[in-house]
Parts: C-alpha cells; structure tokens; sequence
C-alpha cells in the first residue's frame, strides 16, 4: 500500500482539479492510502472529503510561502506520506521545499503547454523532482524546450470515467438561457483566456450561422476575455444566436445536450473537455492547438482545422449539423476513442511511476 498526497491549491473547479481528484479516488479503490491537500472550502477539497479521502489544509499566500510550507511539512511527516503529487505549478514549489528533509518524494504532473519561467527558482524546483508526468507530447516539448531533461518526463495522457452517468441539460434550463426548443446546438466549454482563443470560436459560429440560420451556440465558462468575445460577437451580429453563459457548474449537462462540441484552443495541454465530448458520443470539431490532435484523429474521432481558422471551424460544424451520416461516423469514432483514455488507465500507468520513484517494480 502506498501513501499519496495530492496537492492541488488553486481556487475554483477546472479540468485539472477534477483530474487530481479522480486520480485520488482510483488509488484509494486499489487501496491505497490517497490524501488531499488544498484549499479549505474550494471544491477539490470539498469533493476530495466528500469521497471519503482524508484532508490536508493547504492555503499559501504565495508561492513560496513559509508558513504553508512547514505545515505541509509537518503534515507529511504525521502521515508518512512516501509521494507528495503536486498537480499544479504552484503546489511543485510547495513540495519541493517541503519534502526537505523527509523520506517523501516528489511526482509533479504538468498540464500546459507553455515553457516553464526561465529562472533558477523554476529551475530548482523542478529538479527537486524525482518525476515528472506531461499529459501530452505537445506537454512534453514545451518542458525540453524549457530546459528539462527528454528521459526525465513521462507522458500519461488525462483520464476519463467512461463510466460516469450524464443527466442532460433539461428545455427549461435551455429556455432559461435563451436556446430555442429545437435548434441546432453548438456548445464550448473553455476558459474565456488567450490560450483558449475563444474569438476563434466566435468567429466560427458567424460562419455557420451564414450556413444554418437557425443555429444556437452556448460559450460556457468565464475569463478576462469575456468582454472581448462579447463585442465581438455583437460586431458580428450574433445576438440570438451566441450566448455567453459563464461559469457553470452544469457544463457537463449542457455538454450532453449538444449537437457539435467545440473547442477552439491554440495552446492546450489535451483538452479534457473533448475526453467528456467522446465519452458522451459527441460530434467533434476543434483546432489542432497543442495536444489536441494527441486526443482527436482527424476524420474519425472528430474533426480538426489549423489554429485560429474561424472559417474551416465554423465550415466543420456547419457540415456536422447537415450530415447525419457524418455526425453518426464521428458519433462512434468518438465513443471508440475514448476508451483509451480511461481514467483507470491513467491511475496505473501513473502508479507505475510511483513505484519506480520508489526503488519498485515500475
């Protein structure tokens, strides 16, 4: 039986804290002992205690914080925690100062695209690392392009719980959002930021709705860009058509409602959204930014247009939504596909990691 802590201190619920914690959930049905540590009252511990995982309280007024750093020491220690899982950037600095001195080790799972910062601070941090996990190849080169080491990184792509029950979105929850009974539904579930590129997306349903009049988009999720994609899309005259509905704790639900799922990133690390798309047999279209095409095959599993083409995204979902035949062919391709990205399969190979760092069997 191994001991993990899973270290996780942003605020807010994202794609990289569900996958912390689904990570946690299937070590502690192995039986392993798999711990938590983050914010008080953010949903990743909430969710982390409410499975039924032990909690550590973690809450850093920066990134190198001393007094988060010795309590996370001390809560290594009373545990006797072996591995220390830091799963954003700011919990890898957490735990590499707070692992002097102790028997645990480090094992950080990187989730962006982006180089690291390059100073000595990143530098030590990282190194400080007895493993390093990158959910995709396009993870994996912008860590060598940072300066780390090609056979120090694993590449474990994200998991999906092909098992997970959807209740779709119900008309009255659409209505009250402003989606029509009946029509055509285009939804994208990212962050309102730059990586994302969500001005392509907006861009992209002008595009089809020039096609498909009747055609309804929902863009759900928040970011400082939300004012941007909200002239824009009035420059485009998409009142009635796009509607930015923020932040929702439902996304999965109006995800399962969907005719066409998106995603329009330009930088992205896998794009775990498009793993839920799948699993639910979604149609797909989305650029080829970072490891997406790690995730889609082009024409089988969904289809792909180059970073920032408003117009070949938009001409993708506009021939989804016209071609029953297509949306059927991408619809299996879809469901297919996700089955190699099991989240069981990624708690296995990322125990594998473990026990290397351990001095076992990998």
């Amino acid at each position: 039986m191994l001991s993990v802590l899973h270290l996780d201190t942003e605020r807010g619920w994202r794609g990289g804290e569900r996958q912390a914690l689904w990570l946690a959930e299937a070590l502690a049905r192995r039986g392993h002992l798999s711990m938590a540590a983050g914010r008080p009252g953010e949903p990743f511990i909430q969710r982390a205690s409410q499975a039924g995982l032990a909690v550590e309280p973690c809450s850093p007024r920066f990134e190198f914080d001393p007094v988060a750093v010795f309590a996370l020491r001390a809560a290594l220690l009373r545990r006797r925690v072996q591995i220390v899982h830091a799963h954003t950037g700011h919990a890898v600095a957490l735990a590499a100062l707070a692992t002097i001195g102790t028997d645990a080790r480090t094992v950080v799972t990187r989730r962006v695209d982006f180089k690291l910062r390059s100073n000595f601070g990143s530098r030590w941090i990282y190194g400080r690392a007895a493993a390093i996990i990158a959910i995709s190849q396009a993870v994996a080169r912008a860590m060598v392009a940072s300066g780390i080491p090609e056979d120090r990184i694993t590449i474990i792509p994200s998991g999906v719980d092909l098992g997970r029950e959807f209740s779709p979105a119900k008309p009255e929850t659409l209505a009250e959002l402003g989606v029509p009974r009946g029509s055509p539904l285009v939804v994208q579930v990212s962050q309102l930021v730059g990586h994302k590129d969500p001005l392509t997306f907006v861009r992209a349903i002008a595009a089809v709705r020039d096609e498909i009049p009747g055609v309804q988009a929902l863009l759900v999720g928040d970011g400082p860009l939300r004012s941007a994609v909200e002239s824009e899309a009035a420059r485009l005259g998409l009142a009635g058509t796009l509607i930015v509905a923020g932040y929702r704790q439902d996304a999965d639900s109006l995800l399962a409602v969907a005719d066409v799922v998106t995603l329009s990133s330009k930088e992205e690390g896998l794009g775990t959204v498009l793993l839920d798309a799948m699993s639910m047999g979604k149609p797909i279209a989305a650029t080829s930014g970072g490891g997406i095409p790690e995730v889609l095959e082009g024409g089988t599993s969904g289809l792909l247009s180059g970073v920032g083409d408003a117009a070949k995204l938009g001409s993708d979902v506009a021939s989804i939504l016209k071609d029953p035949a297509l949306t059927a062919r991408l619809s299996a391709g879809a469901r297919d596909r996700a089955k190699h990205f099991s989240v069981e399969r990624t708690a296995d190979l990322t125990l594998g990691v473990y026990r290397r760092v351990l001095g076992g069997d990998g």
